[in-house]
């Protein structure tokens, strides 16, 4: 039976019930509907809008509704279209005449608005957990490798020495500004739409305020129509997940490299690589692979929320029932990612002697030969034009710089002394940076 029943004459067609219906997705904000309700019979019994007796009576049933869920007693129905519906329902069913009056002073509109809030509030702080567990593994692993040389790359071409640890604390910087990205979403995201009502409030004395404050909101939606008619909380929250991804995608890329025979600069654990199922000597980083194509998965959540807001009158409209399927997923992808990818950096095995015999090639040390005669006081593109003279010179030769005599040296310029040598060390300039 429909709680909204009263308007029509005829039984909804089966088919349109199903395809209304979500409760398929949003059986998942169960606690965060419970918690809600809860604190709003407590408010109406508070300001008197219903009896004290009864509102205890909604507590009391709701605490046993929920015990009942978490120990797979309940089995939601699809005749009752959402998460909302289905608690009330069985609210009346166990109480009677006290459950009908819990949804007095509020509509689904605001109640989804807020189950929507407190869920992304608590997917937002598990984020932030597990971006900062990689942000301590990646700090831990730098801490063993200030002296490990590598290459670092522009265009994906050997451009200068650096170490490992500073090629690490990149990717750190960039997982740690998304910490406070997703701070930043939260404290968007921590204001209380419930009061909203459909989207004009309601004329019953209600206190949003303690409501809010029950819940742990930091405030209220001050805007009736905003309340419930905008998702740019969960568009930002899904921009933040989109964002992390491209972190962890562009990581991913550079394991999966490393891990190859070409490079040969990381093994990752076998507990985290999978083999072939025609060649035995194959060890595949998927992984690391998985996150990179799990990346475009959450591109598609974002602008999958982008496009159903994107022409929507206010204020609220059934197109939003659809926000949530890319919501949840886009938390949800982003929390395995990080959990595995977590695990891949504090298990894999980094080649010290792989990373550091590649930087033997490539003139790395090319600018610093070139700063070098900047500080005898020949002007910086002179200087250019010299190097890439001797870095030709070399190739022809088959040497490096390092390789050159002082005569050589001198022959494309009388500025260079024995001093050259330690100016140019791979090494000393790699733990500078």
């Amino acid at each position: 039976m429909k709680l909204w029943k009263g308007r029509f004459s005829k039984e909804a067609n089966s088919s349109a019930d199903a395809f209304n219906a979500s409760i398929e997705t949003d059986q998942r904000l169960y606690k965060h509907d419970i918690e809600g309700s809860l604190a709003h019979a407590l408010m109406l019994g508070r300001q008197g809008i219903i009896p004290i007796e009864e509102a205890e009576a909604i507590r009391l049933s709701l605490h046993e509704i929920m015990e009942d869920i978490e120990a797979g007693k309940v089995t939601f129905l699809t005749e009752r279209e959402d998460i909302h519906m289905n608690i009330e329902t069985l609210l009346t069913e166990r109480i009677g005449a006290a459950g009908k009056r819990l949804h007095t002073a509020r509509s689904r509109n605001d109640q989804v608005a807020t189950d929507l809030r407190l869920y992304q509030k608590e997917v937002i702080r598990e984020i932030q957990d597990l971006l900062s567990a990689l942000a301590a593994a990646l700090d831990e692993l730098s801490g063993q490798h200030k002296e490990t040389i590598m290459p670092g790359y522009t265009h994906l071409q050997r451009a200068q020495p650096v170490t490992l640890a500073l090629h690490l604390g990149a990717y750190n910087e960039m997982f740690k500004r998304d910490i406070e990205r997703f701070g930043d979403c939260y404290k968007r995201t921590d204001l209380l739409p419930l009061g909203a009502g459909a989207l004009a409030g309601t004329t019953y004395p209600i206190d949003r305020h303690f409501v809010a404050e029950k819940l742990g909101f930091s405030g209220i939606c001050e805007n009736t129509m905003d309340a419930v008619s905008d998702r740019d909380f969960a568009i930002e929250f899904t921009a933040c997940c989109a964002i992390a991804m491209m972190h962890l995608s562009r990581f991913c890329e550079e394991l999966i490299l490393w891990s190859s025979t070409e490079f040969a600069f990381i093994e990752i654990d076998d507990a985290y690589s999978t083999g072939s199922s025609i060649m035995p000597q194959k060890k595949n980083p998927d992984m690391a692979e998985l996150i990179r194509g799990k990346t475009g998965r959450v591109y598609g959540d974002l602008f999958s929320l982008l496009t159903i807001m994107k022409g929507l009158p206010l204020t609220y409209n059934k197109d939003m029932q659809e926000d949530k399927p890319p919501l949840f997923d886009a938390g949800d992808t982003l929390k395995d990612c990080l959990e595995i990818f977590t695990q891949v950096i504090r298990t894999m095995e980094i080649k010290k002697e792989s990373m550091e015999k590649a930087v033997d090639s490539g003139f790395m040390n090319a600018t610093d030969a070139a700063d070098y005669l900047v500080k005898k006081g020949l002007p910086f593109r002179d200087c250019h034009e010299v190097i890439g003279k001797m870095v030709l010179y070399c190739i022809g030769q088959n040497k490096r710089l390092d390789d050159m005599t002082l005569t050589e040296f001198r022959s494309f310029s009388p500025l260079f002394e024995q001093d050259v040598y330690e100016a140019i060390d791979v090494r000393k300039r790699a733990t500078k940076s």
